[in-house]
Parts: C-alpha cells; structure tokens; sequence
C-alpha cells in the first residue's frame, strides 16, 4: 500500500466519494461539480479518470463491472477496497491533524507589494475585496441551501471554514487599505538597496536588548 501522504487531495476525493458508493469516474465528476468540490480540489474529467486509474494500481479501488448506454463509450464502475478505507483514514487524519505550509500566492504578493505604488496596490485590493465579498455572498447561499435541504452539518463544515477566512481577510485588507490611505503606513518611499543596509551602523539597525 502506498504511503497515506502520496494520495493527492483528488485522490482523497475519489476515495471519499467511492466509500459512499461504488460508481465510475464520469458519475463521481458530476457529484463532485454538484457539490462545489472543485472549489477545494482542481478536478477535470481527464484527471478523474486517471487518479482512480492510479488508485487501482495501488490496489485502493478496484472495479465492479462496466455499462454501457446506446452509443457512448463502456464505463467501469469502481468500489473503494478495505486498504483504500485506511489509507483514507489515514490520510485524513493527518491532513486534520498537521498544519502544512501550502505556499498561497496572495501571502506572497503581499510580501512584495512594496514594489508597486500605493494607488496602485489600493485598486488591486479593492477588485480584491470585491471578488471576496461576492465569493462570500455565494458561500453564505450554499449554507442556506445545504440547510433547507436538511443535510446534516458535519457534510457541509467545509462551507463555515470558508466562510470564516474569507470574512478574516476581507477585514484585514479593508484595515490594510484604512492604513495605506491615511498614511499611517508609509508606502511610496525610495527603497533601502541590501547594500546601504549592510552599511549602516548596526545601532542604527536597533540592539537586543
């Protein structure tokens, strides 16, 4: 059996999928998109097809049987296996368990935004801020939809934890941008080059105190 951190999050998917049911790819991509899945994992029917197809060589599913309906291509129907449910476990609980740095993109230009103007770094957030919100507004009516539906909350925790981080950054850029325009942090000024640092007397750089 393959180690539990070689299952790709669409693996962990399709395992999660199939533990509920035997069924083939094309039919586990069309729950995924019905669920908004492929708002947590990067999901195309191509690279369904050949994560399960990996699974299979790993001996985490294998297949039940195939269909097939007037003209369309054979479909194989899949089944999770008892190594598929534990390494399904196990990837779970360490995924739940053990933060992982997943390298963010926005962390990373927020640490280099210093080299854009501050009018223009304000604009970018505000289209940032915009997206976010309407991002929330969608988050906010998928609750309220997965609540009528009376689908208990444990499946839908996922929408909350969204919810939650995108209401955390919307605050901090609003407070960022309150910042940038009243001038309380000062932006657009001629940076320090690494070697006029390297050169300045270290008191001048602060001391341990």
């Amino acid at each position: 059996m393959p180690k539990t951190a070689e299952l790709t999050p669409l693996g962990v998917a399709s395992l999660a999928l199939l533990s509920e049911e035997p069924m083939h790819p094309y039919e586990m991509y069309q729950l995924l998109m019905a669920r908004h899945e492929d708002r947590l994992v990067k999901v195309r029917p191509g690279t369904l097809y050949h994560a399960v197809g990996r699974l299979e060589d790993n001996g985490l599913v294998e297949a039940t049987g195939t269909e097939r309906e007037g003209n369309r291509p054979e479909r194989t129907t899949y089944r999770i296996t008892a190594a598929g449910h534990q390494a399904l476990d196990a990837r779970l609980q360490a995924m739940l368990s053990t933060p992982v740095n997943e390298y963010p993109l926005f962390p990373h230009a927020i640490a280099e935004a210093h080299h854009l103007p501050a009018t223009v770094v304000m604009g970018l957030l505000e289209e940032r801020l915009l997206a976010l919100s309407a991002d929330l507004e969608f988050l906010v009516h998928a609750e309220a939809t997965v609540s009528a539906k009376g689908l208990a909350r444990k499946y839908w925790i996922d929408i909350t934890y969204q919810q939650a981080m995108r209401r955390t950054e919307i605050a901090w850029i609003r407070g960022l941008l309150e910042e940038l325009r009243s001038g309380q942090l000062p932006w657009d000024e001629p940076l320090a080059t690494p070697s006029e640092l390297s050169n300045k007397p270290k008191e001048s750089l602060g001391k341990r105190s």
